[in-house]
């Protein structure tokens, strides 16, 4: 991919025709009406169909009878395993073109949607077909007289509703598992960014998924994404996005069907540098990267660096000299590291909260220039706990400093959010490392890192950052239920 000029990429940009339909029961339905436009030049790059909550129950009821009558409840896990296999190994094979859609509709560099987004969800489909017939029952040890047995079941019909910032990454996490555990789904991308969701449902069905497995349904969230959270057909909804939405996924399970909701929501991560931080120049390179990795459109952003007052000069200028050093561009460009804004309406928010910082007193290193739908890196230092840039999710490229003299100060100001997704601490002492993450109140607590892992280690948050986890074994215990059999021999 690397290799691929600018040129060429914005060739095939040009002659690219998406899906624009609904995916439901294994075929491309509905009239294509609604613009999806590209934040690279404001564009519509395609018109797609928009659901209501006719084309809803039509994406639910497919899936009913999938898991009801139909055979991948009931296929043995290693023939799930083979059709999720085939499955990833089509989207390698459509690669480029899915990246492709993903920078057109929300704005990532296409290095980051091939290289990062497309081998995480490559990823994350064999990690699940692997682990599909590698789950084990139980029998716990009874009298001679009688046998118990513990099985794992699929819990029927999940929905997947999931954010435009990483817009198959976040679907994949939710749906591998949910069909590995021989559920079914239907999934509702962001409005932002349908069209990559597409294309996975048709490789889905290419892959020899059976009709119903694997739906997709676009459409605004206060409607599609309602109708899903009230439907009584559906088992289970994972959700990834604002926790205001998050509420809402709440109440709608109360007045409906009391279906399980699990929530993945915003975040205002602390990213503590001490003193003896093993390198503090990667530590400020690394706090630079985290906050304007995808433009800052990360739940688990940095978006808090919480540096001791000693050194806190020091690595506030490198960070600074990062920002300014940023490539932004197009998107389409491999050697942009920065592109626009998802939308007019995000960016407006984002401009909002520079704002604000602003008003309130804290003072403007670099960036905080706007230009379309884009965003200068901004590095704002001398916040203080109570302002809004310090406590409100931004979602933008912009990074607030706070300062500390001690550790249990620090410690304070990192727990002092209504968030609990995600956290970092740098330094040489494993003492400290211990203690300050037993005492942080998030998912995930990053040590002389930021954003390490692989499948194997769970994610999720704490608080007002949601609850249940993505990722790992874990996972599959969010689509599941367990069955006890109790015989008298």
């Amino acid at each position: 991919m690397t290799d691929v000029p600018y040129e060429e990429w914005r060739a095939r940009a040009a002659g690219l025709v998406p899906h624009t339909g609904h995916h439901i029961d294994g075929e491309f339905t509905g009239t294509a009406s609604t613009p999806v436009v590209s934040p690279r030049d404001g564009k519509t790059i395609a018109r797609i169909a928009s659901a209501g909550q006719p084309e809803v129950d039509a994406a639910v009821a497919a899936a009913r009878r999938a898991f009801d009558t139909g055979p991948w409840p009931r296929l043995a896990p290693a023939e799930r395993k083979a059709a999720l296999l085939r499955w990833a190994g089509l989207i390698e094979r459509d690669r480029s073109t899915i990246a492709l859609l993903i920078s057109l509709e929300m704005g990532k560099p296409i290095s980051e949607s091939y290289g990062i987004e497309l081998r995480a969800v490559i990823n994350c489909i064999r990690w699940y077909a692997e682990a599909a017939d590698k789950q084990l029952d139980e029998s716990p040890r009874t009298g001679g007289s009688s046998l118990a047995l513990v099985t794992r079941e699929p819990v029927g019909v999940v929905a997947a509703v999931v954010p435009w910032n990483f817009p198959l990454t976040m679907a994949a996490w939710k749906i591998a598992p949910a069909l590995a555990s021989g559920c079914t789904a239907v999934l509702k991308p962001a409005e932002e960014s349908p069209l990559s969701a597409l294309h996975l449902a048709a490789l889905a069905t290419e892959a020899g998924l059976p009709p119903g497995v694997f739906n997709v349904v676009n459409g605004p969230g206060e409607v599609a994404g309602r109708a899903l959270g009230e439907h009584p057909s559906v088992d289970v909804l994972a959700f990834t996005g604002s926790t205001d939405v998050g509420r809402h996924f709440l109440r709608y399970a109360a007045d409906s069907n009391l279906k399980r909701v699990w929530l993945e929501l915003g975040g205002k991560s602390p990213n503590i540098i001490l003193p003896d931080a093993p390198d503090l120049d990667a530590a400020a390179d690394t706090a630079a990267w985290g906050i304007f990795f995808n433009a800052g459109e990360m739940c688990t952003a940095p978006s808090r660096l919480l540096v001791h007052r000693s050194i806190a000069s020091r690595v506030v200028d490198r960070v600074v000299a990062r920002a300014e050093a940023l490539r932004t561009g197009d998107p389409l460009d491999p050697s942009t590291e920065m592109g626009p804004l998802v939308s007019l309406a995000h960016h407006a928010r984002v401009m909002s909260h520079i704002q604000a910082a602003k008003s309130d007193g804290a003072r403007l290193r670099t960036g905080a220039t706007a230009d379309g739908r884009y965003i200068a890196p901004t590095v704002f230092d001398q916040v203080k706990p109570d302002m809004r840039l310090a406590r409100e999710e931004v979602f933008g490229p912009v990074l607030a400093v706070l300062e500390f003299d001690t550790l249990d100060e620090a410690i304070t100001l990192a727990n002092d959010t209504d968030y609990g997704l995600a956290a970092a601490v740098w330094t040489s002492d494993l003492s400290t490392a211990h203690r300050v993450s037993r005492s942080l109140r998030a998912g995930t607590v990053w040590v002389n890192c930021y954003e390490e892992g692989d499948m194997s280690v769970p994610f999720g948050g704490v608080k007002q950052s949601g609850h249940g986890r993505d990722k790992s074994l874990h996972a599959l215990d969010k689509y599941t239920d367990l069955k006890t059999t109790w015989i008298e021999l």
